[in-house]
């Protein structure tokens, strides 16, 4: 059988943790971003902090955190990582409705941390929708993706 280009399969064709333990520690971040689309007046319970459970984007950035330090447990494949940083960031879209997420994390490590800032995006948005969902179950997640990804044997990679 032949090798596949997917790194996270061996020679025939089962799933692997792909071994990096010869390869460089390195300074590696990741960037990652979403948003959620909402009625108005969700949007104005988040951003006036009057939504029934509490300070929502406060909740959400802790959440996002915690999504990232625990990516291993939630993705099989994934190593474990020693996170340095992560950060959340959110900006509100009154136009759109929406609320922006925008994260990063940080590590000096073997393998890169993109999964983790994909998993603190989602896991962030995630907790938006749970916070809100008794006003509003219409709320829509999307576009989650990779902004830049820096460090590591393949460079700095951005998205177009």
């Amino acid at each position: 059988m032949s090798v596949s280009p997917l790194t996270h399969f061996n020679s025939l064709g089962q799933a692997q943790m792909v071994d990096v333990g010869d390869k460089a520690e390195t300074a590696r971040q990741a960037c990652a971003a979403g948003s959620i689309l909402m009625r108005p007046e969700t949007l104005l319970l988040i951003v006036d902090g009057s939504a029934k459970k509490g300070d929502v984007l406060g909740i959400a950035r802790i959440a996002a955190i915690q999504g990232a330090k625990r990516t291993s447990d939630l993705i099989p494949l994934c190593h474990p990582i020693a996170l340095s940083k992560v950060s959340v960031d959110f900006e509100i879209d009154s136009e759109a409705n929406t609320v922006h997420c925008l994260t990063r994390a940080e590590c000096v490590g073997r393998t890169g941390v993109e999964m983790e800032a994909l998993c603190a995006t989602s896991i962030a948005l995630l907790t938006i929708y749970d916070m809100c969902k008794a006003v509003d179950r219409g709320m829509r997640i999307e576009n989650i993706r990779l902004l830049e990804k820096v460090g590591g044997k393949s460079g700095h990679w951005t998205a177009n």
